[in-house]
């Protein structure tokens, strides 16, 4: 898994992770609207949720005191991950060919420039933005009102104070479990490859396919 894809992992998880835990844990005596699968169509336009009860929603969810501490995690999360398969890269590399530790903190150095560029990728203003947009289209007014009354609540702040010390033990885990499949997946992949290329070159260096026609 290269440096982008680690990236985008830290940043889908926390985005589907902050929300999700938040809306498992709702009461069991609110709309049943609000708990459809994804495929649910869309909430009529004259039921949807006003950008007015959004805000209030988002206010008492914590929403962007979520998002902005996700952001805050990721570069820390990245690097760590950066820096354990940078090493076991240049384990595996020739000593002729490895880095003098100048010239790996200055590497050290670009590629953390680059982390923390990644935080200003998608603004925290901008995911507000779009998740009213996606909450407005799958939650009916009443279904705000019953979440806002349960967010405000002892057990809806409780959940609030837990979730960053839940994501904080949560996504080092995932992204642990991730690299190590990967691995798997990438030496099988390899493996594959490799017996396709043997299987496939020699028709292909005999001027012709083995599933193509004879030529007349």
């Amino acid at each position: 898994m290269n440096k982008l894809k680690t990236i985008s992992l830290a940043m889908g998880l926390g985005c589907v992770w902050i929300p999700g835990v938040a809306m498992a844990q709702t009461p069991t005596d609110q709309p049943a609207s609000a708990a459809q699968p994804a495929s649910a169509p869309t909430i009529p336009a004259d039921q949807q949720a006003t950008k007015e009860q959004l805000t209030k929603l988002f206010e008492v969810m914590r929403l962007r005191q979520q998002f902005e501490n996700m952001m805050k995690m990721l570069p820390a999360s990245v690097q760590q991950e950066v820096h354990a398969q940078m090493k076991e890269m240049m384990a595996r590399t020739p000593d002729s060919q490895k880095l003098t530790p100048e010239q790996q903190a200055a590497l050290d150095k670009l590629m953390t420039k680059y982390i923390e560029k990644a935080q200003d990728i998608y603004p925290v203003d901008q995911m507000m933005e779009d998740a009213m947009a996606v909450y407005q289209r799958h939650m009916s007014r009443s279904d705000v009102d019953a979440y806002i009354a349960f967010y405000s609540s002892p057990p809806g702040q409780h959940l609030l104070d837990a979730q960053p010390v839940i994501l904080k033990e949560y996504v080092p885990v995932a992204m642990q479990r991730v690299q190590e499949r990967s691995k798997e997946l990438y030496a099988q992949m390899a493996v594959d490859v490799q017996e396709f290329i043997k299987t496939e070159m020699p028709a292909n260096e005999s001027g012709g396919s083995a599933n193509s026609p004879a030529t007349k």
